[in-house]
């Protein structure tokens, strides 16, 4: 629900939706349902073996036996937003019995008393080892529910897409307000709008999750937030690089301009390096905003490649980026047709912290995703 660190472009009147996603080569980087042949250009750029070492080393590291994965850089507390990353890598890396664990602590621990939404946060000793603020987090929502719509065609569950269908018929039903006559997608229930204004998080918008969610929850309402989301991305643009801070606001009135949402930083920073990384996996990988991130973290006038930039100054982090935003980097310049990767350093020592382990394998998946004629860039 937080972020991790502290001129508007013209919107054609209608958006164009994706063509059907080419899985060509699916299974044989993060263990997809049953793979067409592989490329050769892709098996180099997403080597199973490795995925799977870091895998491994994310579950020593970050997850505890009973399935509850912990943010060591945020006072060891376990969120929806972790839970539904974890799961979804273990649905496609084919760890079933992790998987099972994930789920069943998540059951346990961030169930919600009037609906099928999860609490957002788990704080470790808070009074009954149940978490104090019950408000949600549509993003961890968003993947716990794909991961069980994938775990139920992988593992041949029908539970698991009931459970999927319940969640997903509980976002559309509780976190998509109508403004301005457009779907807009809450951040959570309670917190993000007022009579004037709804704040909403651009990173919120999982393309590849909508995309996942209307095969299980099938209704309009999911091309609508695509559309909302892609209207962001196009029209919450700022600064030298033109990119999405983590928080805007928007008018109930007016949703052509989007402002920087109040008392947050304006900053792209760690939750808006997801926008483009969904962007690029929901097959809109040649939306501008995309090539705009590419070109931000590749900017040779970068002594090394940014955390964060704020978007009012233009000024950069004074530290580089973690391991896994560098990966997010690495997705965004080969699908945005980059042929030139300068200043993606592949990181091979493994992340100290948890966001930046699960941001590196999520851009695993979403590279696994990617049409084989994109990943051809990643060999060269």
């Amino acid at each position: 629900m937080t972020t991790r660190d502290a001129a508007a472009t013209t919107l054609p009147q209608q958006v164009a939706m994706p063509t059907a996603r080419r899985r060509t080569v699916l299974a044989a980087a993060l263990g997809l349902i049953p793979a067409v042949a592989a490329t050769t250009a892709l098996a180099a750029a997403m080597d199973t073996g490795a995925a799977r070492v870091e895998w491994d080393h994310f579950k020593a590291r970050f997850m505890r036996p009973d399935g509850r994965v912990v943010d060591n850089m945020n006072g060891n507390i376990s969120h929806s937003e972790g839970q539904g990353f974890a799961m979804l890598l273990a649905v496609r890396l084919d760890d079933q019995d992790t998987f099972t664990r994930l789920l069943s602590w998540t059951r346990a621990n961030l169930t919600r008393p009037s609906d099928s939404l999860l609490a957002w946060c788990h704080r470790p000793g808070e009074p009954g080892g149940r978490p104090g603020d019950r408000n949600n987090a549509t993003d961890g929502d968003l993947f716990v529910a794909w991961a069980l719509a994938e775990a139920a065609d992988k593992w041949n569950q029908p539970a698991y897409r009931s459970l999927a269908a319940a969640i997903a018929g509980d976002v559309l039903r509780l976190m998509v307000v109508q403004v301005a006559g457009r779907a807009m997608l809450l951040p959570g229930i309670q917190g993000f709008q007022d009579q004037t204004t709804v704040t909403t998080n651009p990173s919120y918008y999982v393309f590849p999750a909508f995309q996942a969610l209307n095969r299980v929850a099938p209704s309009p309402l999911w091309a609508s937030l695509t559309a909302t989301g892609l209207r962001l991305a196009r029209s919450a643009r700022f600064g030298r690089w033109g990119l999405v801070p983590d928080w805007v606001a928007v008018s109930r009135s007016d949703t052509s301009r989007p402002v920087f949402a109040a008392n947050r930083p304006a900053r792209f920073s760690y939750d808006a390096v997801r926008v483009p990384l969904y962007m690029a996996w929901g097959g809109y990988g040649a939306e501008p905003l995309v090539g705009a991130a590419a070109q931000f973290w590749h900017d040779p006038s970068h002594r090394q490649m940014p955390a964060w930039v704020d978007l009012r100054t233009d000024e950069t982090a004074t530290y580089a980026a973690d391991p896994g935003i560098a990966h997010v980097a690495r997705l965004c310049a080969i699908s945005s047709g980059r042929s030139q990767l300068s200043r993606v350093t592949d990181a091979a020592s493994r992340p100290d912290a948890y966001y930046a382990a699960a941001l590196r394998l999520l851009a695993r998946a979403a590279m696994a995703d990617l049409p084989a004629s994109q990943t051809q860039i990643a060999s060269r």
